[in-house]
């Protein structure tokens, strides 16, 4: 038992931690995204080949050498060596050698010197920042600098200089810096954190992304360490509980899986045995069925009178198979006649039944005067074993209508079956347990110790820690469900019949078998 249920905790708890992962995992993924989507501006242009002292802002904009101006096709490396700017490399006229001469412009102004390849490597080369599109239009018109090829090419390059605050645009070839590089700048900030140009979105918005992902970590952290304190205190405190129930193994069903098809079904079974630990026969048996597939709780009580085929026996009333081979046999049976898989049991006697009502303080149920009268009876019996007065609890016998019950008042209402046959019986039964269970979730805060001490004892299960545990795990989402009550079997599908001298219910098993699944499994009846 207890490896059993140490594995499912640890199979509860990877299953957390997969969980997290997973959303860390994301939410690195979707970061990521994010840096990419900001640093595309500044792929041209990686950060570890412009450092911010190359391009100063007063030089050299973004606005002013744009990608759609600059191409690196319109100048190809191999078209511009580094000691000759040949005559087809400035289109039009005015930059042809006959506008140039060569005795005005001496090759050693522009020396390999001047222009080597340290300052401006390979992948950096000048043909991005000097594009075909800047030497397409005549850059000095005739009417704005005068005639002379020369004189427009300095005073524009002047001009250009004095409105950018930042010197000419091409290099100045009669002053005495002739041919130098331009200087070294910072690239400029953008709004933000980020680098405007070659920068991207480094710099801030980077160690941003960084604080944001520390910070995600540190809650999750916070979370998981969170989650496991508390699991841990919900682990110890159901462990309590299932310590004081009584754990009834059953070898052929032992590997057989909790939920089926999205439905935990588990049958009660109402002993009429008077001590723990005395089986007797199932006066009362109630499918439990949880149900995500129709968002329904079914209380569906299996009337004992049920004729039935038992493997391995006989046929018999159903309450027979009890008797027979206890709880295994009464699945087998169930499953072979109603075609339902039932794979789980809990077993409470006449005090788990009384000490459940007591421990949520009663129920009101709706009795009529004749109901009354047989409280009383029943209570003699109840009474005697608990070796009490005979008239204890007694209520009074003029009364009908909505009445407040304890436990062993309860009790004798659920066991009367001679006011409406055993459907009557049966129906009181599911009423009783109802009103139980809509008050539970308050008496598990306000009499947490009545609950745990009055029921459990007394109940026998094949249900493992483990299993109690996830069961636990699912109270708050069972509280948005439907409950709903019925019998099986249906009226229609049944006659009464005398078999062997025993009086009994004849049922059509295949009408109520679909109308089960249907209810259960969201199956179409055939």
């Amino acid at each position: 038992m207890g490896k059993e249920s140490g594995n499912e905790m640890e199979q509860i708890q990877r299953s957390l931690e997969q969980f997290l992962d997973r959303e860390v995992a994301r939410y690195e993924k979707q970061e990521s995204r994010n840096t990419e989507r900001r640093n595309t501006a500044g792929e041209e242009y990686p950060e570890e080949e412009y450092s911010g002292e190359e391009y100063p802002e007063d030089e050299y904009s973004e606005d002013e050498y744009s990608e759609d101006e600059y191409s690196e096709e319109e100048y190809p490396e191999e078209e511009y060596p580094e000691d000759e700017y040949p005559e087809d490399g400035y289109l039009g006229e005015e930059y042809s050698e006959e506008n140039y001469p060569e005795d005005e412009y001496p090759d050693e102004d522009y020396s390999a010197e001047d222009y080597s390849g340290n300052e401006y490597p390979e992948d950096e080369s000048h043909e991005e920042e000097y594009t075909n599109r800047r030497y397409r239009r005549a850059p000095f018109p005739e009417e704005e600098y005068g005639d002379n090829p020369q004189e427009r090419y300095v005073r524009h390059g002047k001009k250009e200089a004095k409105r950018k605050n930042a010197g000419p645009s091409f290099p100045d070839r009669t002053g005495p810096e002739l041919g130098k590089p331009p200087k070294k700048q910072k690239p400029e900030k953008e709004k933000g954190g980020g680098m405007k140009g070659n920068k991207g979105a480094s710099g801030k918005k980077k160690n941003s992304g960084g604080k944001k992902k520390s910070g995600f970590r540190k809650f999750l952290t916070l979370l998981i360490v969170l989650l496991a304190v508390l699991g841990g205190i919900w682990y110890v405190m159901v462990g309590h509980i299932y310590g004081k129930m009584r754990y009834g193994r059953v070898e052929t069903l032992a590997g057989e899986p909790l939920k089926e098809q999205g439905v935990v079904n588990i049958l009660l079974i109402g002993s009429d045995s008077r001590t723990a630990g005395d089986e007797g026969r199932s006066d009362a048996m109630i499918l439990l069925s949880i149900s995500d597939k129709t968002r329904t709780i079914h209380m569906t009580s299996l009337l004992r009178d049920m004729y039935v085929d038992i493997p391995g026996r006989e046929g018999n009333r159903l309450n027979a198979a009890y008797s027979f081979g206890g709880p295994e046999l009464l699945l087998e049976t169930v499953k072979q006649n109603l075609g339902i898989d039932v794979n789980r049991y809990a077993v409470v006697n006449f005090q788990a039944f009384a000490n459940l009502v007591d421990a949520v303080n009663g129920v009101d149920m709706e009795l009529t005067n004749d109901e009354v009268q047989w409280v009383n009876a029943y209570l003699n019996e109840y009474n005697e074993l608990r070796g009490m007065p005979i008239d204890t609890d007694y209520l009074d016998t003029s009364l009908s209508g909505t009445i407040h019950l304890n436990g062993p008042q309860a009790l004798a209402y659920s066991r009367n079956r001679f006011i409406g046959t055993d459907f009557g019986r049966t129906e009181r039964q599911r009423k009783v347990l109802a009103a139980v269970m809509k008050k539970l979730p308050a008496a598990a805060v306000t009499n947490p110790g009545g609950l745990i001490d009055g029921l459990f004892p007394n109940l026998t299960t094949n249900l493992t820690q483990a299993e109690c545990m996830r069961l636990s795990l699912m109270a708050g989402k069972l509280l948005t469900y439907e409950l709903v009550q019925e019998s099986i079997p249906l009226e229609g599908t049944y006659s009464n019949a005398s078999i062997r001298g025993m009086d009994v219910l004849q049922v059509d098993f295949d009408k109520n078998s679909a109308y089960l699944r249907a209810q259960l499994y969201g199956e179409k009846a055939q």
